[in-house]
C-alpha cells in the first residue's frame, strides 16, 4: 500500500462556532463545508489559501471535555510578513506565546494559541527557503 495524498487533519473542539471564528477572522482560513456526521458530530472543514489539505474541526459534546496535550500537536501556517502578523495579532488582542525566533535559514516564527489550547505556528520564510 502507498498513500497518494494527505486529505485533512481532524481536531476536536469544544465550541465549533468560536473556533471557526478564530480560524477565519484571525488567520483568514475559509470554511469550505459544514455538516453533521451520521453519529451527530458537528463538522466544519477549513482551507488555507494556496493549500489543498483541509483542517476538519469536530464538536461532539458526549465525548467529554477537549484535552489538548501540550507539545503534541501544532499547525504551522506561512505568512508573508511576520511583522504584519504580529501587528494584526496585537490589534486583535491575540497574545504571542513564543517568539519571534529566527532560524539559521533566515525563517522567522511565532506561536499563538487557538481555542482549546491548540498551538499555531506562524512562519515567515525568506525567498527560496522551502523547509522550516
Amino acid at each position: 500500500m502507498k498513500v497518494t495524498k494527505l486529505l485533512h487533519t481532524r481536531m476536536r473542539v469544544s465550541d465549533l462556532d468560536a473556533t471557526i471564528t478564530f480560524y477565519t477572522a484571525v488567520l483568514g482560513l475559509e470554511v469550505v463545508e459544514r455538516k453533521t456526521s451520521p453519529r451527530g458530530s458537528q463538522l466544519a472543514f477549513l482551507k488555507a489559501p494556496n493549500s489543498e489539505e483541509l483542517i476538519e474541526l469536530t464538536c461532539f459534546p458526549p465525548s467529554g471535555p477537549v484535552r489538548v496535550q501540550e507539545d503534541l500537536v501544532h499547525l504551522a501556517f506561512q505568512v508573508e510578513s511576520l511583522d504584519q502578523a504580529v501587528a494584526s495579532l496585537t490589534e486583535q488582542g491575540i497574545p504571542i506565546t513564543d517568539g519571534p525566533t529566527q532560524t539559521s535559514s533566515g525563517s522567522r516564527f511565532i506561536f499563538i494559541d487557538a481555542p482549546d489550547g491548540y498551538e499555531i505556528e506562524l512562519v515567515e520564510r525568506p525567498a527560496g527557503v522551502k523547509i522550516v
